[in-house]
């Protein structure tokens, strides 16, 4: 049945109906061309018959060129598509199917199958080209690239628009894509040591890297410039010229500086360590001297509370030392004299009543002196004096710490600050001893958990 033919029109004979696909493996571009007619010499070349079918496979696109005075017409077919050739599949065709009648054939169009499944793969190389370390760019060293890149196309309109489906060469597109690739990896290479701060002499060993740079750089460039986009790039090799005087020269140098700059970095790190240690020395020996100067603040407190009796037994004396000497001064004063008059001595008896008040005082201090002296077991005053506590001194992460009471040492054995074999130290002791030999700590050694 025709599928193009006026109202009760019958379908011409002679006419064999054409399948219209593509049995290509590999390919990106293919132009259909019917069954029996040779390429360029029969002008069937691009005639559709009656009754065609078109069968366009899942990953491919079937693209109908109409060449109009106006400049070519397309129609696309995008797989996957399995029937007769209908014209509200091919928009463009209805409108120009009253001029497609020649007497032959119903319309002219060329068919190319685009594949946008197929990926792509290209070689790529980069011959040796000088590169430069930005802090020494006296020497250059020669430097080459091999890779390979991988596109396939996914925008075929894009694609289309780029490149001419009637001219269209594999050989010539990669060629251009080979040349393009080639050229965005020299510029990125060449840029690696200022951009990315990679010494030129190990730039064989960035290759993951350059090869990160690259892709980014040419992925937006090939869409916009060839239509496709890129899948991969990968770069396999990159080599240096290492007879090469440039990298000779370039590597000495480089040591030269690598020697100087480690040397610098140990003198550095040297004179840190040294700093340091002076530093804690000073802190330790300051730390001995606040402990030092603690300890025996402690010990003098300790004595003071031992001996208040005898404190208060001197102050008391001084006491009557003071009264002694105002009676010594009565007589001075002219208090036990009587004035008759006429110069003579007389009576004072202001001074009198001072000297017998203070004589009283005197006199008062001495006898509790004296009773407190006789029975010691009466009472001194009030207030009993403080009970004397003895005071400990520990060693923690190897420096002196305290001096603490039994009770703080209780409370820093329950925590784990301090166990069995913690040197202590008391007034009165030669040398540090463990705890665990301190007699008179068994409660703060009972009070250390025991080992899980």
């Amino acid at each position: 049945m025709g599928l193009f033919r006026k109202a009760g029109e019958k379908p011409k004979s002679g006419g064999v109906a054409d399948q219209i696909r593509c049995d290509e493996k590999d390919f990106l571009i293919w132009k259909w061309h019917p069954e029996g007619t040779v390429p360029g010499k029969n002008e069937r070349e691009n005639a559709i018959r009656w009754g065609s079918s078109l069968r366009v496979k899942d990953g491919e696109v079937a693209v109908f060129v109409y060449k109009q005075k106006n400049g070519p017409m397309q129609d696309y077919i995008l797989g996957p598509f399995d029937e007769y050739i209908k014209t509200k599949n091919l928009p463009v065709l209805s409108s120009i199917i009253g001029a497609a009648y020649d007497g032959k054939t119903p319309f002219q169009a060329e068919i190319y199958f685009i594949n946008l499944a197929e990926i792509i793969q290209s070689r790529f190389a980069v011959p040796f080209f000088d590169v430069f370390d930005p802090r020494l760019p006296d020497f250059g060293v020669p430097v080459a690239v091999r890779g390979v890149i991988s596109f396939k196309i996914t925008d075929y309109f894009s694609f289309i628009k780029l490149h001419r489906l009637d001219s269209f060469s594999m050989d010539t597109f990669q060629k251009q894509v080979r040349d393009a690739v080639a050229r965005y990896t020299k510029d990125v290479v060449a840029n690696a040591p200022s951009r990315n701060n990679i010494p030129v002499v190990q730039i064989e060993s960035k290759i993951a890297q350059i090869t990160d740079l690259v892709e980014f750089d040419i992925t937006k460039r090939f869409q916009e410039t060839f239509g496709v986009t890129v899948t991969g790039v990968d770069i396999a090799a990159i080599e240096i010229d290492k007879s090469s005087q440039g990298y000779k020269e370039l590597v000495a140098v480089t040591r030269d500086i690598t020697t100087a700059t480690v040397q610098a970095q140990g003198a550095a790190a040297v004179k840190n360590i040294h700093d340091k240690q002076q530093i804690e020395a000073e802190n330790y020996r300051e730390t001995l001297r606040i402990q030092r100067e603690e300890a025996q603040y402690a010990q003098h407190l300790q004595a003071q509370s031992q001996n208040t009796e005898v404190f208060q037994i001197g102050m008391q004396a001084e006491v009557g030392k003071a009264g002694a000497a105002a009676l010594g001064q009565m007589g001075s004063n002219s208090a036990g004299s009587i004035d008759l008059g006429n110069g003579g001595s007389g009576f004072n008896p202001a001074a009198m009543m001072a000297g017998m008040t203070l004589g009283s005082v005197v006199g008062q201090n001495i006898a509790g002196t004296l009773n407190g002296i006789m029975s010691p077991n009466a009472p001194q005053g009030t207030t009993p004096p403080p009970i004397p506590q003895v005071m400990y001194n520990v060693v923690i992460d190897g420096k002196i710490a305290g001096p603490f009471d039994a009770v703080a040492l209780q409370q820093m054995a329950q925590s784990g600050q301090i166990n069995r074999q913690t040197l202590i130290w008391k007034p009165g002791m030669p040398a540090w001893a463990p705890l665990e030999e301190m007699s008179d700590l068994i409660s703060v050694i009972s009070s250390i958990p025991p080992v899980i």
